[in-house]
């Protein structure tokens, strides 16, 4: 008999195992089974017992067999704590800024970042913005100059204005910054240079016209004040805004939206936009050249 003749006859021998009552040795079960069954029965049934055992090591008990289980916990705190320190320290700087902000107001100085305040910070133009600004919009001539001067100080005497018909701006087309209700009039008499409109809560603010971001800050008087020079020396002044969506620069379009509709600053009585309207250097009545409801 060869060799794979006794390995065939080896693993083909059989085993009976039978189970008797103790009482009359009467046969209750018997199995007939051969050693190469045995030998996969064992197989499977170590299979088995490494698959519970490499399940129960990754999650359960992996605590007591993965070895890098305790390190991967540790790299997960200090993660956490890292993140949280790092809030804390924009936390931190905002609201030094914000304070340092009001150290100014009270002082007189001119404002720093006012971010921390409410206010997105002013994103970077790229170089296809840039190509496509108009460069006549950068150009502030003296009477771009006074009314940037004219926000930081006090209004000047109504007998300096000059009148400007509705004539001079037939070919120009108005975007109404906002839809409302007026509630207060131009009266340069009294020192009201636009007008008061009252709309939505968080209604979106909108420039009249194609032009450039010349102002966005906030002041004690009027809060966040946007103001955005357009072609002829004319300026649209937005006042008591919420949040201001547009930084000095900033090329914008007719219609698009620049701020919120808010209550900020000491002259306001309620949440509502106050409008103006200038031309070189003279204030214009809004309501001749738009309309708001």
């Amino acid at each position: 008999m060869n060799l794979q003749e006794k390995i065939k006859s080896w693993a083909e021998k059989k085993y009976l195992f039978v189970i008797r009552r103790e009482e009359d040795f009467s046969v209750i079960s018997s199995l007939s089974i051969t050693k190469l069954k045995v030998g996969l029965i064992m197989i499977l049934f170590f299979m088995v017992c490494f698959a519970i055992s490499l399940v129960l090591s990754k999650s359960l008990l992996a605590s007591w067999f993965d070895p890098t289980f305790q390190e991967s916990e540790n790299t997960k705190k200090i993660y956490a704590l890292s993140e949280t320190i790092d809030s804390l320290m924009l936390e931190v700087e905002a609201k030094d800024r914000y304070v340092d902000n009001i150290q100014r107001i009270i002082s007189g100085e001119a404002l720093g970042d006012t971010s921390s305040a409410g206010v997105p910070v002013p994103r970077r133009m790229d170089s296809l913005e840039k190509k496509n600004l108009k460069p006549d919009l950068f150009v502030a001539g003296e009477a771009t100059q006074k009314i940037v001067e004219e926000f930081e100080s006090m209004a000047p005497d109504e007998r300096s204005f000059e009148r400007i018909s509705v004539s001079s701006f037939t070919d120009n087309y108005f975007f109404p910054p906002i839809k409302g209700v007026v509630t207060g009039g131009f009266k340069p008499s009294e020192n009201h240079f636009g007008l008061d409109i009252v709309s939505e809560e968080n209604e979106p603010v909108k420039s009249v016209a194609d032009g450039t971001v010349i102002i966005s800050h906030w002041t004690l008087e009027t809060g966040y004040v946007i103001g955005i020079q357009h072609s002829n020396e004319l300026i649209s002044v937005y006042k008591h805004n919420s949040v201001l969506l547009k930084s000095e620069g900033e090329p914008v379009s007719g219609g698009e939206v620049i701020s919120v509709i808010g209550n900020t600053g000491e002259q306001t009585t309620g949440q509502h936009l106050h409008f103006e309207l200038w031309y070189k250097g003279n204030p214009l009545n809004p309501q001749e050249f738009i309309t708001f409801d």
